[in-house]
């Protein structure tokens, strides 16, 4: 039960999004979306109940850095992903109007401009953070009657796009829930859905699995050139790729960064490697894709939303406490010693295939339908608390200036 948008993309959410250009204009970001919020000001929205809420989606960049390096390349392509993601009704971007990433600049670069959908303003032209506040509050208020004006209605599993993530990894992920989500993903490109597998530190040392099955050789050859990338990004760093796994990744016992990579690609499931992508890339193909990003979750999944991932599957053998906006995230537990501990966090348990329960096909059928059901509207534990605002995390590389 999808939202089709007039372009005929279709949304699992409903929301309306304030986006900051750059670390200078997130206060004021942050106090437009606060005003609409449902649990401080209840009213706001009751005369909009099909508006998921609105969101502010603030970061910590956006200046200090070269104007045309590699960073500003980046944030430029995940603004703009996120700027017209399906799940956003409408987005407004404020700025403060002397930073590097100039509003005007993004619009150009971005083939993107102004209209009922988009709005964009300035806090120097509008006199200072109370009125830029007051504008975007009435921005707003323009925007709701239309983005309420949506409805839910039979679609297919094509229009859904999954960004597959694993955080606080253990010894049982490559063997109980990164499995079952990979059959869930098996059966979710069987019905033409797209599922994005990332995190590069995390697949080196497996990308073999990956490149066998390339759909061509150009598709397995950029995958192995972005390996080859961070090799050097992580040399001019003095760091190395071979010393990925977390201290609570050890306690949980794995110990190298091989059984770490071998898990993590068991997310994708079997099917054919369509594509390989460039971080917050648009994802224009359908079936299981790859796309290069950090292996730190919010950075991974900001940049494949950014791609158009409208759901995010999210594995976890330690407990992960996390959730994205404007995308639904599922998080998956891989024992039920974890699930029993920290259920309200967890959306399904597949430590049932260690206790012998069920079979990872089975798991994946479940993960699947329950995929289905949150397109369909149904909230995710992390949206029961409230997470995705604070999650929003472009990768920001080249030097802070």
């Amino acid at each position: 039960m999808g939202i089709r948008r007039a372009d005929g993309r279709v949304a699992t959410r409903n929301y309306i999004g304030v986006l900051s250009s750059v670390n200078c204009s997130a206060t004021a970001a942050r106090a437009i979306a606060d005003h609409f919020s449902r649990q401080t000001n209840p009213q706001a929205l009751a005369d909009y109940p099909n508006v998921d809420g609105v969101v502010a989606l603030t970061h910590g960049t956006g200046c200090g850095m070269d104007t045309e390096g590699m960073g500003m390349q980046i944030l430029e392509r995940t603004l703009a992903g996120y700027a017209t993601h399906a799940n956003f009704a409408a987005v407004i971007v404020v700025g403060l109007g002397c930073e590097a990433n100039q509003i005007n600049a993004w619009l150009a670069h971005s083939s993107l401009r102004e209209g009922e959908t988009l709005q964009v303003f300035n806090i120097q032209d509008t006199g200072g953070t109370r009125k830029t506040v007051e504008k975007g509050i009435s921005l707003v208020k323009q925007m709701l009657p239309a983005a309420n004006r949506v409805k839910r209605e039979p679609c297919s599993a094509a229009h859904i796009t999954i960004g597959l993530q694993c955080g606080g990894s253990d010894g049982y992920s490559g063997i109980s829930a990164n499995p079952a989500l990979g059959a869930a993903v098996d059966l979710l490109v069987a019905h033409g859905g797209t599922a994005i597998l990332s995190e590069t530190p995390e697949i080196y040392g497996a990308e073999h699995l990956l490149t066998r099955r390339a759909v061509k050789r150009e598709v397995g050859e950029k995958l192995i050139e972005r390996i080859r990338w961070w090799e050097q990004y992580t040399k001019a760093n003095d760091g190395e790729m071979n010393n990925n796994p977390s201290p609570g990744n050890k306690a949980g016992g794995l110990t190298t960064i091989l059984e770490k990579s071998l898990g993590a690609v068991a997310k994708g499931g079997t099917s054919n490697l369509q594509a390989v992508y460039e971080y917050a890339e648009p994802v224009k193909a359908h079936g299981f894709v790859y796309m290069d990003t950090p292996g730190y979750d919010p950075v991974s999944a900001t940049g494949q939303v950014a791609g158009g991932a409208n759901m995010i599957c999210f594995t976890t053998g330690r407990g992960s406490a996390y959730g994205c906006a404007p995308s639904p995230s599922l998080k998956i537990a891989t024992n039920t010693a974890l699930w029993q501990r920290q259920e309200e966090d967890m959306d399904i348990n597949c430590g049932e295939i260690i206790d012998g329960k069920a079979s990872i096909q089975e798991m994946g059928e479940r993960i699947f339908r329950l995929v289905l059901a949150t397109a369909s509207g149904e909230h995710s534990k992390s949206e029961q608390h409230g997470y995705g605002q604070n999650e929003f995390v472009p990768w920001q590389v080249g030097a802070v200036m």
